[in-house]
């Protein structure tokens, strides 16, 4: 009989997930889920088969963060050269007079404890319009690491130095490029398959019933991406505000998945948001088939 991991695959209050794959194993980094002077510290969750989750805690507390005062959320991972960085989103700044912003973390290994990098924010400007919060970290085949983050209805893109704590420069010597799609909110998130780039985002209120995933295409990692369509929203009989996601793609294959918050049917606090992973398919012509969210949420996995 086949194992399903059953959503929410962890217990607890969780959002705005992260996932990679990291030595071998699968690893979710999610946001604590609750009021934003409780969100001090940030878990990490691994598995070797998607369906049994081991929790690690506090693999970055907020007291190690010395400008960092409340709501650390929005987690994102990547290795480089053996060490590995973790950019999130603090204080939730409201205007450029304001400490915050998006900053940097670094560990040498996946489970922490991550420290502080700089002893600033990395990004704690307003540019573009674009709130700096909700980071995603994205490396290009080629080895370009970009960082895509915004709220407030905008979204940037920057390049990331070899060093992966200092922003580079484009081609036309800018800093942060606009990359806003149609009904951007928040959220971002990359992923790059047979040389297309798919663009996919947070649309309405992280706290409604209506949060939801769309997605666009382009044959840059700068866009223009136009959007296409909705690929993760609620539904009526499983769950509401199912949005802020991340990916896996088991190495070798062309196998996907989402893994994303959603609000239980018997919850009404829009912080109470738990952790889900369902399969993630695309057509033959290239675009995301429509993802079902379910209860049982995925089999057995273990990675070869």
């Amino acid at each position: 009989m086949i194992k399903l991991s059953g959503n929410p695959i962890v217990p607890g209050w969780y959002a705005d997930p992260e996932a990679r794959i990291f030595e071998g194993r699968y690893w979710i980094y999610p946001t604590y889920s609750a009021p934003y002077e409780e969100q001090r510290h940030l878990d990490a969750f691994h598995s070797a088969d998607l369906v049994e989750w081991v929790k690690v805690p506090n693999i970055l507390d907020m007291r190690d963060i010395s400008w960092a005062w409340r709501a650390l959320w929005a987690p994102s991972p990547i290795e480089r050269g053996g060490k590995y960085y973790l950019y999130f989103a603090a204080n939730d700044i409201q205007n450029n007079d304001e400490l915050g912003g998006v900053g940097v973390a670094v560990s040498d290994g996946p489970e922490g404890p991550f420290r502080d990098a700089l002893g600033k924010p990395l990004i704690d400007k307003f540019h573009n319009g674009a709130q700096p919060i909700d980071p995603h970290v994205f490396i290009d085949d080629d080895g370009t690491a970009y960082l895509y983050y915004g709220g407030w209805g905008r979204c940037n893109v920057v390049k990331l130095q070899d060093d992966m704590v200092s922003l580079g420069s484009f081609d036309d010597g800018s800093t942060y490029i606009d990359v806003t799609p149609d009904q951007f909110v928040e959220g971002p998130c990359m992923l790059k398959r047979n040389g297309l780039y798919y663009f996919m985002w947070a649309e309405g209120g992280w706290g409604t019933p209506d949060y939801s995933v769309a997605y666009a295409c382009s044959e840059s990692p700068l866009g223009p991406f136009n959007r296409v369509g909705k690929i993760l929203q609620q539904n009526p009989d499983v769950a509401t505000s199912a949005g802020h996601h991340g990916f896996l793609q088991v190495p070798g294959t062309d196998e996907w998945y989402i893994v994303y918050h959603r609000r239980p049917l018997t919850e009404t606090d829009r912080n109470h948001r738990v952790l889900c992973i369902d399969r993630m398919e695309f057509a033959e012509d290239g675009s995301i088939i429509p993802v079902q969210i379910t209860f049982e949420g995925v089999g057995e996995r273990p990675i070869k």
